[in-house]
């Protein structure tokens, strides 16, 4: 079998990429090792940046989204007990997000895809990915026990960070840049009504707490917990009281309690990985890098690669120009790490680092109380928050 591009990984950023490159009359074929309903499966991110949504629109997916989603035009930091606005529609000059899961995202987009009859590879066992630093990289996969063999023009890592792309590159052709933090996030969905239409995040003696949400009668709620933790350690009834300690009183009041559909213990990690183009092949999303999920920028930052990724392709063969694909790393990694930092600062100002004891609350109070007093300090967080434009890393360059 042969095909332009090798998509390896069918979560959104796969599929994202799959349905570009089709709009763009680029054939793709996309090979992922586990079965449809596993993917759908996996509970992630729920906040979209406008880039992704305008990306979702391109990809001719959009309609949903727009229709079911929830737009945020602000996001609330609770310390010291009390609750303070930061107005991201207002400091940004109308810029907003959209709450939609994930989950729907993928739905969309596995639809779409199936829709068109576009051929997409589940259950591929042993995936290796070959020859990807000449002219005919090639793709092999065991399916239904048969090898098959996929040769293409150029291969696209969209498999994750525990995938077989990354991994397939030369140890010394690859840098990678990791902090693990000494906390984890217990999380719970559960069909109750949120807490408050907006997103809290919640600096406590406690630790850290997030209220969220995926529509208006389901929530996604998280609280932090040392690594050491285990989910078998936690109760539902045990989850809802801790939370509701990491609450001011009108939060609590209104926080509805349920069973859990998800539960579940995440660590948190900074992660990136240099360069993201080897040859012809291209990483993508958590293949190339991670952030912590406080600033809600891992999905974002994965359709932010697709976008450049899917130009750079459409760019080698409609314009036959290979700019596109010789700055496909450089351009990423620029965007990258400016989301980098901004989930770094927000997880050390808004988490109890076990190091810092009280000294580093008083800290991250001071801190927490310039920045929603400050409207200088307050556009900052907002800029970041609703999400970089996709060119501001070349506006940017002198």
């Amino acid at each position: 079998m042969r095909t332009q591009v090798a998509i390896i990984g069918a979560g959104p950023a796969g599929l994202l990429l799959g349905q570009l490159l089709f709009k763009s009359g680029i054939d793709a074929v996309i090979i992922e090792q586990r079965s449809p309903d596993y993917v759908l499966g996996r509970i992630r991110a729920g906040v979209l940046e406008q880039v992704s949504m305008d990306l979702l629109d391109q990809a001719g997916v959009g309609a949903r989204a727009q229709a079911e989603g929830l737009p945020h035009d602000g996001i609330e930091l609770l310390f010291k007990g009390a609750r303070h606005r930061i107005d991201l529609h207002a400091l940004t000059g109308g810029s907003r997000v959209t709450v939609y899961g994930q989950t729907e995202v993928t739905r969309d987009l596995m639809d779409a895809r199936a829709a068109e009859g576009l051929t997409t590879v589940y259950d591929a066992q042993n995936v290796s990915v070959h020859d990807f630093d000449g002219q005919q990289p090639r793709v092999t996969y065991e399916k239904d026990g048969q090898t098959h063999e996929l040769v293409c023009d150029f291969i696209a890592g969209c498999d994750g960070y525990h995938g077989v792309c990354r991994a397939s590159v030369p140890a010394d052709a690859l840098k990678t840049y990791e902090r693990v933090y000494p906390f984890g996030w217990l999380g719970v969905l559960a069909d109750v009504p949120p807490v408050s239409h907006e997103l809290i995040y919640a600096n406590t003696e406690r630790g850290f707490a997030l209220c969220s949400m995926r529509s208006t009668t389901r929530s996604r709620y998280y609280v932090q917990v040392p690594t050491t933790d285990k989910i078998e350690n936690w109760t539902i009834d045990q989850f809802w009281t801790e939370l509701g300690n990491r609450l001011d009183p009108e939060a609590r009041a209104n926080l509805v309690t349920g069973p859990a559909l998800e539960m579940s213990i995440a660590p948190l990690r900074s992660f990136v990985a240099e360069p993201m183009r080897f040859g012809r092949m291209f990483l993508a999303g958590d293949a190339a890098h991670i952030v912590p999920p406080t600033g809600a920028k891992g999905l974002n930052l994965a359709a932010s690669d697709v976008g450049y990724l899917w130009t750079a392709l459409t760019e080698f063969y409609n314009d036959k120009s290979a700019v596109g694909i010789d700055t496909y790393s450089d351009r990423c990694l620029r965007r990258v790490w400016r989301a980098e930092r901004f989930s770094w600062w927000f997880t050390s100002l808004m988490h109890r680092f076990p190091e810092t004891g009280e000294f580093g609350q008083k800290i991250q109070e001071a801190e927490l109380d310039y920045l929603v007093n400050s409207r200088a300090a307050s556009t900052s967080l907002a800029e970041n928050y609703v999400g970089l434009p996709l060119g501001f890393a070349e506006a940017a360059t002198p």
